[in-house]
């Protein structure tokens, strides 16, 4: 209809237009274990997946920066305020995060000072040696500890774990609760 220059022209604004909406307003998924399929997948898909009581699995599927970072943020605490069971744990499945800017560093501070006052963990699975290498120039490491940054979610789950059995050993050997 305008021809073949003008055309290219028009898809590649639209292609434009439509990577800094997927940037502004990626997806995430609160994660479950559904039966018969390997690994983590969102429970909007899997509705009867199995999620872990007191953990929080959350994936992010975009890089974390300042035109998302608070949309992050309000999805992660919407997520731990939804979940079945009270929260110890939100582990965010971070391999989807290509990169981290500092505007989305400070939102992640805030983050974790609200998870924190209400009695909740943060960390991190899945995240790509460039992310953590911007995390820690950032400070950010050092605030989060290594034991809170898992290589997989399965190790996140198995420390959680391990972590909660822990927990009930201790509830059952002191009886003055």
């Amino acid at each position: 209809m305008f021809g073949a220059i003008p055309g290219i022209a028009i898809a590649v604004f639209v292609a434009i237009i439509e990577f800094l909406w997927d940037g502004w307003r990626p997806h995430s998924a609160v994660l479950g274990q559904p039966e018969g399929v390997e690994g983590y997948h969102d429970i909007m898909r899997y509705p009867d997946a199995h999620r872990i009581p007191g953990l929080v699995l959350f994936r992010w599927d975009a890089p974390l920066f300042f035109a998302n970072a608070e949309l992050f943020k309000e999805r992660v605490l919407a997520a731990a305020a939804s979940a079945p069971t009270p929260v110890r744990w939100v582990v965010v499945a971070a391999e989807p995060v290509t990169s981290v800017d500092i505007t989305a560093a400070d939102v992640l501070v805030e983050l974790d000072e609200e998870l924190h006052n209400a009695g909740i963990e943060l960390c991190f699975a899945e995240l790509k040696d460039p992310v953590k290498d911007k995390l820690r120039r950032f400070g950010l490491l050092d605030r989060f500890g290594e034991g809170f940054l898992f290589p997989t979610i399965e190790a996140a789950v198995d420390s959680y774990r391990r972590g909660s059995a822990a927990k009930s050993d201790q509830a059952v050997a002191s009886p003055s609760r």
